[in-house]
């Protein structure tokens, strides 16, 4: 089987992305994980209170309609020196930055 040295360079480098992608999806707190989709609370527990809280309200749209608003909270951790921003849309952990 003949192997293109470039396109084995090319899957080496999207899997090594991919897995940094997905290193976004969670948080370790001490021996805990917090994965997007928690709850404030389940974070809360798992964290303890964040170094910073700020919420703000978002409009929803539908199309070019506002059809609501929600609140979108970012708490800030820095923890082992890095800092780590969570965003929550309403309760749920939506990312991890």
């Amino acid at each position: 089987m003949n192997t293109n040295p470039v396109r084995v360079f090319i899957a080496i480098a999207c899997s090594l992305l991919a897995g940094t992608a997905l290193a976004d999806d969670d948080f370790r707190c001490g021996s805990r994980i917090v994965r997007t989709g928690a709850t404030q609370a389940g974070v809360l527990d798992a964290c303890g209170q964040p170094d910073t809280k700020a919420v703000e309200k978002v409009d929803v749209r539908s199309g070019n309609r506002v059809v609501g608003q929600t609140e979108v909270w970012r708490w800030t951790y820095t923890m082992n020196g890095r800092t780590r921003v969570l965003t929550f849309d309403q309760d749920r952990l939506k990312s991890i930055e």
